[in-house]
C-alpha cells in the first residue's frame, strides 16, 4: 500500500509515488509506448483495489497461527522477493550512496517496518473492518501536517473542513457518543498510528529523496529490502520459532507479502506512470470499502450501522482535503 499527501494517495506509501509526484502528475504526458498492451489500466486498478482491501483480511488470518512480527516480517520478504524479480528482469540495480541508503532506512522504518507491524498487533484485538477504516484516515492526517511542515501547502476552506468532517467520521465509527463501549482502546489507537506513520514518512521521502537520480523500482526495492533487515533483527527479540506451521495462516502471510506488498506495487507503479498520480490514488476509497466487506463476508465479523456510516464520513472528509485551488 502506499500514500501521498500531494495527490491523496493512502495505503503504505512507498518511495515509488512520493518522487513520480515530485516530478509532476503524468497525467499530463502522453502514455509511453511502453504501457501498449498492457492490461487496461482500470482491470489493474480494480485488481489493486481489491489486493490492497483485502490485505487486513489476510493480516487478521496470519495472525491466527503467528505472531505479529512474524506476520510482519514474512509479508516484507516475500514483498521483497517480488520487486527482487522485477528489478532482475528490468536490470535495475540498487541504489548507491550513503546518504541515500541512509534515507533509505528511516523511510522503511516509517513507511513499512512501524506500520506493518501496528496493524498486525491492532488486529489481535479490533476486526480486519475496523483496520481498514483506520487506514482510511492517513490522507486526513497528511493534510494536518502538511499544514505544518509543508509551507508550500496551503490549506483552504474546503479542505480545513474536509478535515473536520473527516474527524467527525473517525468519532462515529469508534462510537463516541456511547464512550467508546466496547471498543478495544489499545488495537484501535495502534491502527490510528500506523496510519499516522504513513504521511509522516511521506513527508520525510519529500523532503529528503524527492529529487533522488536512482529509478521509482530501485528505490522502493532498496526501501523494502531495508524494511526487511529491520523486521529480522527486531523479530527475534520478541518472539520465538515457532512449534507448528499453520498451512492457511502462513498462505495468507505469502499471499500478503506477494500480492499485498509486492505485486502491488508493481501495479501502482505501472498506474502512476500511466495514468498519473491523482486517479492513481482513488484506489483509497475503495480500500475501507472492500476491507469491511471482506470481513463480514469471509471472517464473519460483526457491523454496527455506526461503521459503514462512519467510514462514508471518513471518506467524504478524505476526499475533501484533496481538493485543489484551481488555478
Amino acid at each position: 500500500m502506499c500514500y501521498e499527501i500531494d495527490d491523496g494517495k493512502v495505503a503504505a506509501m512507498t518511495t515509488v509515488t512520493a518522487s513520480r509526484a515530485a516530478a509532476g502528475p503524468a497525467s499530463a504526458s502522453p502514455v509511453p509506448p511502453r504501457t501498449r498492451g498492457r492490461l487496461d489500466w482500470r482491470l489493474r486498478f480494480a485488481a489493486l483495489s481489491l489486493i490492497w482491501g483485502f490485505s487486513f483480511l489476510l493480516i487478521k488470518v496470519g495472525t491466527d497461527g503467528y505472531a505479529p512480527f512474524q506476520v510482519t516480517l514474512g509479508r516484507l520478504v516475500f514483498g521483497t522477493a517480488v520487486l527482487a524479480a522485477a528489478m532482475a528482469v528490468k536490470r535495475e540495480r540498487l541504489p548507491r550512496g550513503i546518504r541515500t541508503w541512509g534515507h533509505l532506512t528511516v523511510a522503511a522504518f516509517l513507511l513499512n517496518a512501524l506500520p506493518f507491524s501496528l496493524f498486525a498487533y491492532s488486529e489481535l484485538t479490533i476486526p480486519s473492518t475496523l483496520a481498514g477504516i483506520c487506514n482510511a484516515t492517513s490522507p486526513l492526517w497528511g493534510m494536518a501536517l502538511s499544514m505544518v511542515a509543508l509551507s508550500e501547502d496551503r490549506p483552504t476552506r474546503v479542505r480545513v473542513a474536509g478535515l473536520g468532517i473527516g474527524f467527525i467520521g473517525v468519532l462515529t465509527v469508534l462510537g463516541a457518543w456511547q464512550g467508546f463501549h466496547g471498543l478495544d482502546a489499545t488495537g484501535t489507537a495502534m491502527a490510528l498510528l500506523a496510519s499516522l506513520s504513513y504521511p509522516i514518512g511521506w513527508i520525510y521521502v519529500r523532503r529528503t529523496l524527492a529529487g533522488a537520480g536512482e529509478s521509482h523500482l530501485s528505490l522502493t526495492g532498496a526501501q523494502l529490502l531495508l524494511a526487511t533487515v529491520q523486521l529480522a533483527v527486531v523479530t527475534p527479540l520478541f518472539t520465538s520459532v515457532p512449534t507448528s506451521f499453520s498451512l492457511v495462516p502462513l498462505s495468507a502471510i505469502v499471499a500478503l507479502g506477494a500480492l499485498g506488498t509486492g505485486l502491488a506495487v508493481l501495479l501502482q507503479y505501472g498506474l502512476v506512470a500511466e495514468v498519473g498520480p491523482t486517479t492513481a490514488q482513488m484506489v483509497t476509497y475503495f480500500i475501507p470499502v472492500i476491507a469491511t466487506a471482506a470481513g463480514v463476508a469471509v471472517l464473519g465479523e460483526s457491523l454496527a450501522w455506526s461503521t459503514p456510516v462512519g467510514a462514508v464520513i471518513v471518506l467524504a472528509g478524505a476526499a475533501l482535503t484533496q481538493v485543489r485551488r484551481s488555478a
